[in-house]
């Protein structure tokens, strides 16, 4: 497991593009877990948390340790999977809002889609 820049990851336009403040990227981290390099997108501005799959808990404890004491990366913690069929997950930030209002959780994770049909936002 090794900790890149945020241009290494292969999702990092994706969240470029995605962010209502893409300035957070500056101190993100690309991880790459076997071949593949994966953003795990620090917090700031508006996006109040974050999180990053993994496939198994030894995956996720080494996730964890390569975060630890990075600026962006506040409060990390392993979340256990709810079933065997989903996957561990390390977050970071506050803890998130429930899975049933994609509104909030968008507004949550910073995403601009989310902030401008809030009606804090108008636009």
């Amino acid at each position: 497991m090794t900790a890149l820049t945020p241009h290494a990851a292969y999702n990092f336009e994706h969240f470029r593009d995605q962010l209502a403040d893409p300035s957070v990227l500056d101190c993100s981290v690309a991880i790459r877990v076997f071949r593949a390099p994966l953003l795990a997108v620090a917090v700031g501005g508006p996006r109040r948390g974050g999180s990053f799959p993994t496939s198994d808990m030894t995956v996720a404890l080494a996730v964890r340790a390569l975060l630890e004491g990075r600026h962006g990366y506040p409060d990390l913690r392993l979340v256990r999977p709810p079933s065997p069929d989903t996957c561990f997950c390390v977050e970071w930030g506050e803890i998130p809002p429930g899975w049933r209002d994609d509104v909030l959780r968008g507004r949550f994770y910073g995403y601009m889609a989310a902030l401008e049909r809030h009606p804090e936002n108008p636009k």
